[in-house]
């Protein structure tokens, strides 16, 4: 069986990943943030050498978007630094690095789904950081395959449906910003499709690739069917209201446009964009459940 070390597997992918241990013949071994710190270079080298991995899978990252403005360090640490050390130990022994990133590597004013050959131009810390650990991979490692996605979801907390959820358990209305749109992705499509790509790794498909949920839409359309779903086990169904994001201030600024132009991933490894419409329900269930909401 094929063995494949995840690193950040207490996080929304890495989790997706250990669920799918075994599948397609692939052993998934994981460490969580307590048992790696992807800063330390002595560390990383370790962990890296402790099995015959077929590839290692970085799910690792610091992703509080709005805090990173004000912890640039701790942000690139992570983002920067860590993928650095991954990028450097599998180098040195011939093991491929699949690493995960983010649209938030392009500023969000292009008008169509951004392809993985437009240029990059993040607005805050937390872009800056993850487009440096792009680079760092790239620069370190050659045998890599870097996939950026976005509006990540699945059925734990910390995610918008999540916060979704936790929210209409005591307000009647949830304003929710309209002019942002993008592709929610669930964690287990990217899980999937991250696997997909480690057992292909014949005919050296390195570089960049996209992927995401289909279709697109704003974040009240995505609030909007998070509380379709939920509304028969609500105490009460809130009203979704849109604004604007001028109307939503946040310290780190959002991109408008979060399309990804999935084409290349397809052709390459036959992997389609997931249908989010398709699985959310059975995700808000889980978290109703576990969250009594």
């Amino acid at each position: 069986m094929t063995k494949v070390l995840v690193v950040g597997a207490g996080g929304q992918v890495g989790r997706a990943l250990l669920a799918l241990d075994g599948a397609g013949g692939i052993e998934v071994v994981g460490l969580t943030r307590a048992g790696l710190d992807i800063t330390d270079p002595a560390q990383v080298r370790a962990a890296v050498a402790a099995a015959p991995y077929a590839a290692v899978i970085n799910a690792a990252a610091y992703t509080a978007v709005d805090k990173a403005e004000g912890n640039q360090a701790a942000a690139y640490a992570i983002n920067r630094d860590g993928p650095a050390n991954l990028a450097a130990a599998t180098a040195e022994r011939d093991i491929p690095l699949l690493h995960i990133s983010t649209d938030y590597v392009f500023d969000g004013a292009q008008a169509t789904a951004y392809r993985e050959t437009d240029p990059t131009g993040p607005t805050g810390v937390y872009g800056a950081s993850k487009l440096a650990g792009e680079e760092a991979v790239r620069a370190a490692n050659p045998r890599h395959l870097i996939l950026r996605t976005a509006w990540v979801y699945g059925p734990w907390t910390g995610n918008f449906v999540a916060t979704v959820l936790q929210l209409s358990a005591d307000r009647p209305e949830l304003r929710v910003v309209a002019d942002q749109r993008g592709g929610p992705t669930p964690a287990t499509a990217i899980a999937e499709a991250l696997l997909t790509m480690a057992g292909k790794l014949e005919g050296e498909p390195w570089g960049t690739y996209h992927f995401s949920g289909a279709p697109a839409v704003t974040w009240h359309g995505f609030a909007q069917a998070i509380i379709e779903r939920a509304a028969p086990r609500l105490r009460q169904v809130p009203t979704v209201t849109p604004i604007g994001t001028a109307d939503y201030p946040t310290p780190a600024r959002r991109p408008a446009n979060s399309e990804l132009d999935c084409t290349k991933i397809g052709y390459q490894f036959g992997i389609r964009q997931p249908d989010w419409q398709a699985t959310l329900g059975t995700v808000v269930e889980t978290l109703q459940m576990n969250q009594k909401v």
